[in-house]
């Protein structure tokens, strides 16, 4: 192969320059990858337009809700005042419900169960805690003040802010009060009696002989609970560890129910169970509960979802 240039600008004037010929050999060889090297992904399929990315959906034994409870503990164990602060917060968050509502028990009923469906969003930082061991990551009060205040925030959507974390938790609190006023107006309309204390709710709507007030009172929490059950064993969590939108969270985790019925039936179960406990000792027990059952949903989510295919939600770098 030869190259040769003719012409060259000096002063104005062309001058003529020769360049002696080269031959040019190319040899061209295998390249043989780093024995290191991950082997690369085939990239998926396009997605139909309009169409959502939904994450893999694992299936799970009937009896991995008891590890996860172990496994909550351990991170309990690890997360030391932390954690056990966020159950005092409920602890507290109770008490105050309780004596601002002690007179009007057919309110405070409906106050109580409409406090646990927010939980999902209440236990965001222990959420936190257990990623941050998870990953090792350092768990201090600083982890716990990014959570809660920078929320909105996504490497990938620095404009305009992440607000699906504040979109669902709203969502939740309009259901708990939804739930709040059902139960009130139940209990007031279709007594017989006024239910104004604890005692005048076991007689009149436990016990009442002349009608199935209590049937239908758990009847009707069964039907709005088991919706937002549904609709919030995963999508919390989700929306915490990766960017995805409401529907996208709400989605998998109706999908992670559909899937493992079981399972999450017996979670359910184990969920209100200890949360009832938590309630009969005084608001005593929530402070240890509710931080078990809190630790316990994170790895709910990391057993139930393969999320590794959607991108990751973090705080955008040097952000303050």
């Amino acid at each position: 192969m030869a190259t040769r240039c003719r012409v060259r600008r000096c002063g104005g004037q062309i001058a003529t320059r020769h360049f002696q010929r080269c031959d040019l050999q190319v040899s061209l060889r295998p390249i043989v990858p780093h024995p290191n090297t991950p082997p690369l992904r085939p990239l998926p399929p396009p997605l139909p337009r309009g169409a959502l990315a939904l994450p893999v959906i694992r299936t799970i034994g009937l009896t991995q809700p008891l590890q996860w409870l172990v496994r909550g503990a351990q991170d309990m164990r690890r997360g030391g005042w932390l954690s056990l602060a966020h159950g005092l917060a409920f602890a507290v968050g109770g008490a105050l419900i309780a004596l601002l509502l002690g007179e009007r028990f057919w309110l405070l009923a409906g106050a109580f169960s409409g406090f646990l469906v927010v939980a999902p969003v209440l236990a965001t930082g222990l959420y936190a805690i257990s990623r941050a061991l998870e990953r090792g990551e350092p768990v201090n009060l600083q982890l716990i003040f990014r959570t809660w205040t920078r929320w909105q925030y996504s490497r990938y959507a620095v404009q305009g802010g992440y607000w699906g974390l504040v979109r669902f938790g709203l969502l939740l609190a309009l259901a708990g009060t939804g739930w709040v006023v059902t139960s009130a107006a139940l209990i007031t309309l279709l007594a017989a009696h006024p239910v104004n204390t604890p005692m005048d709710f076991v007689r009149h709507v436990m016990l009442a002989r002349d009608g199935y007030l209590f049937e239908l009172w758990m009847i009707m929490g069964g039907l709005m609970a088991a919706p937002i059950f549904a609709s919030s064993v995963v999508a919390m969590p989700l929306l915490l560890d990766r960017r995805v939108d409401v529907l996208q969270a709400v989605l998998t985790s109706w999908q992670a129910v559909l899937t493992n019925p079981l399972p999450l039936a017996l979670w359910a179960a184990l969920l209100m169970g200890l949360t009832v406990l938590g309630l009969g000792t005084l608001l005593l027990g929530l402070i240890v509960v509710l931080p078990l059952l809190g630790h316990a949903s994170w790895h709910a989510y990391r057993d139930l979802v393969d999320a590794s295919a959607l991108p990751e939600r973090q705080p955008p770098e040097g952000a303050v």
